[in-house]
């Protein structure tokens, strides 16, 4: 590109980068560096080829080299100032880049040069963490036990990560997310690659908090701190085998820098649907397909994008683009409804699809999805599907197979009223054979996608008969976000006041987040003397509401929002808390909600009075201990709302390992 092109988004930037330029600063410029980034914020952009740069000043000019959009090397950060290189402009810039990881091999690169049973690093799925992990050189066995360096780099990041927890997002400044990203380039050098990736998902987050991204979800934030969390104390803490809880394998919490992937020969697809991707650094699509045993494969068009304003219409567009598998000449679009047929197929463990070289795939017919294999798929039981589901959130992301978050429902659709006193209206559907009444959201909030549109037309289909697509959303009523949606099984012969009409080249299936809906797709039946339509289904009443969770849940979301110092409030606030909970019977969340507040204000003081700085750990503990005790419970209510049709989950629900 030689024409200089005004864009609105920074390149990406490698976390060890912003490390690295960070503590560069003198600690009179760190004290700057937040004022400095929003001043930097507001200065034109301009791109010419890998360079973007900024006018600082009259006298200063910033460059910044990224090719292929992405800054390796601080010494590609220049600045024209007289305090460069050791300015605080540098550290403003890359503090103001979205973070990226390495993706040698990724979705980006071409296969052709690649082996067929090379492992790949598989790219970010919609429900994943926003950064894929580097791949590793050489796959070496795993030691028994932590070295020093790998202990070491582990407590390191438990300091930086209970330090960040402390100061809550309103204080995580650019100083503090450097030191956290410090430690995690740190830990991935050690081999730590789960912590590391944790580490980094943890900073995006933050700094979508802190810039009111419309992607900013609390409770993903405090679920990203409770891993990292989680992870740090599990590695740093010596076992003890006194009658002890097996400790989760090291293997497990280290992590992998790469996807494996396993040799699978032939195999027959079925493509099921196809949705948009889009994170805070990520836009794209992936594909769902089943084989002939009915089990689950995604091949995903992801690539990291570097302008939040344009990311909406890259994910939408790259459900046009061509399946990254052989030679296979179709678009993810049109693979959710077609078939492939393919030879010397890899596949990890979490069911993505390899696009080695030596991968060959030809187009094949469809299924639909009321024709097996893919009708097996709603055969199971929806408690059984909500037990399987929760059961995957326990494992470690890149071990979960594919779709184990997914469910398979057939539902009426009831109108939209509130599910809650004073709640938002929402989508109410009853699944099919039970009394079971559950909530249907967006697959994605992202107002640019097609989700919301289509949920809006939906609920006016009062009475509307479907076979849908979902992922369980946690909560303790139950909720699916909706993905896609077909025509029911012998949906001709039972006929409702509304039927799905879709043109015939749609296979009678609609994937939400990608192709809109039409007031023409839904339409009114001629009544039929053996099977007249009769009147719409009443809504249901609102439920009553349940147990007092959110007090203590919201109590550890405030820990992370504004820091350490949040958790003081008055003595009539605190009692109150702590009757409504053990009232409830919850006097175990009642104690963890003491100790929170306790640590939280055990501060010590020397003799002028003044409070002495701490590592925070004591705090740290006590806050994690809340959250995965609030994370249990709210499992096991969502088990329980789920059950509330009579199929029981049969799942005894324990507090969650790492």
């Amino acid at each position: 590109m030689n024409a200089t092109t005004q864009e609105n988004g920074w390149p990406g930037v490698r976390p060890e980068v912003v490390a690295e330029v960070v503590s560069g600063l003198s600690a009179r410029l760190q004290k700057r560096l937040d004022g400095a980034a929003a001043k930097l914020a507001q200065r034109p952009l301009s791109r010419e080829g890998d360079e973007w740069r900024v006018e600082v000043d009259e006298e200063a000019l910033l460059v910044l080299h990224a090719p292929g959009g992405v800054i390796a090397d601080p010494a590609s950060v220049r600045c024209g100032c007289l305090l460069a290189p050791a300015c605080v402009h540098r550290a403003a810039a890359v503090t103001l880049c979205p973070l990226a990881e390495a993706i040698e091999g990724g979705a980006e690169s071409s296969d052709a040069d690649a082996d067929a049973d090379a492992p790949r690093v598989d790219a970010p799925r919609a429900e994943g963490p926003e950064t894929p992990s580097a791949p590793e050189p050489v796959l070496r066995p795993e030691p028994a036990a932590l070295t020093p360096s790998e202990l070491a780099a582990a407590r390191h990041l438990h300091r930086a990560a209970c330090a960040l927890l402390a100061a809550g997002v309103s204080g995580a400044g650019a100083v503090s997310q450097a030191e956290l990203l410090r430690a995690a380039h740190r830990a991935r050098l050690a081999g730590l690659y789960r912590p590391a990736a944790a580490a980094v998902t943890v900073v995006t987050r933050v700094r979508a908090a802190r810039s009111g991204a419309p992607d900013h979800r609390l409770v993903d934030l405090v679920s990203g701190l409770r891993e990292l969390l989680g992870l740090t104390v599990a590695l740093s803490t010596p076992v003890d085998a006194s009658g002890a809880p097996e400790p989760t394998p090291l293997g497990e919490l280290r992590g992998s820098a790469r996807q494996a992937y396993a040799e699978e020969g032939g195999l027959r697809l079925y493509g099921l649907f196809a949705e948009p991707v889009l994170t805070a650094t990520h836009a794209g699509a992936v594909s769902w397909a089943v084989d002939a045993g009915g089990r689950l494969s995604t091949v995903a068009e992801v690539t990291p994008h570097g302008d939040a304003a344009t990311a909406a219409p890259l994910a939408v567009g790259a459900g046009n683009r061509t399946v990254r598998l052989g030679d296979a000449a179709l678009s993810h679009r049109e693979f959710s409804r077609a078939g492939l047929a393919v030879q010397g197929a890899t596949r990890s463990a979490g069911g993505r699809l390899g696009a080695g070289a030596s991968v060959r795939a030809v187009r094949a017919a469809g299924a639909d999805w009321t024709a097996e294999p893919v009708d097996g798929l709603w055969s199971e039981p929806p408690g059984a599907q909500v037990a399987r589901a929760l059961a995957a959130q326990e494992l470690p992301y890149e071990s979960r197979p594919a779709g184990s978050d997914l469910l398979f429902l057939d539902v009426t659709l009831l109108g939209a009223a509130p599910t809650a006193p004073g709640g938002a209206a929402q989508l109410l559907a009853r699944v099919a054979g039970s009394d079971l009444v559950i909530a249907l959201l967006p697959g994605h909030e992202h107002p640019d996608l097609a989700f919301r549109a289509n949920l809006a037309l939906l609920a006016t289909a009062h009475g509307l008969r479907l076979r849908l697509i979902g992922r369980l959303e946690r909560a303790d009523r139950p909720q699916l976000r909706l993905l896609a949606i077909g025509t029911p099984p012998d949906g001709s012969d039972q006929p409702g006041p509304v039927r799905l009409a879709l043109a015939a080249d749609r296979a009678g299936r609609a994937n939400l987040g990608l192709e809109r809906l039409q007031a023409a797709d839904l339409q009114a039946p001629a009544p039929r003397a053996d099977h007249p339509v009769g009147p719409l289904p009443e809504l249901p009443t609102t439920p009553p509401d349940g147990p007092p969770v959110h007090v203590l849940a919201r109590r550890v979301a405030q820990a992370v929002t504004t820091g350490r110092s949040a958790l003081a409030p008055s003595a009539a606030t605190a009692a109150a808390d702590r009757s409504l909970l053990r009232v409830a019977g919850l006097s175990t969340a009642a104690q963890l909600l003491d100790g929170l507040r306790a640590a939280a204000a055990d501060h010590r003081r020397d003799v002028f009075g003044r409070v002495v700085p701490d590592d925070h750990d004591a705090f740290a503990t006590a806050w994690l201990a809340a959250a995965v005790y609030t994370e249990a419970l709210a499992t096991a209510l969502c088990s329980a709302a789920w059950a509330a049709d009579g199929t029981a989950t049969d799942r005894t629900r324990q507090p969650a390992r790492v």
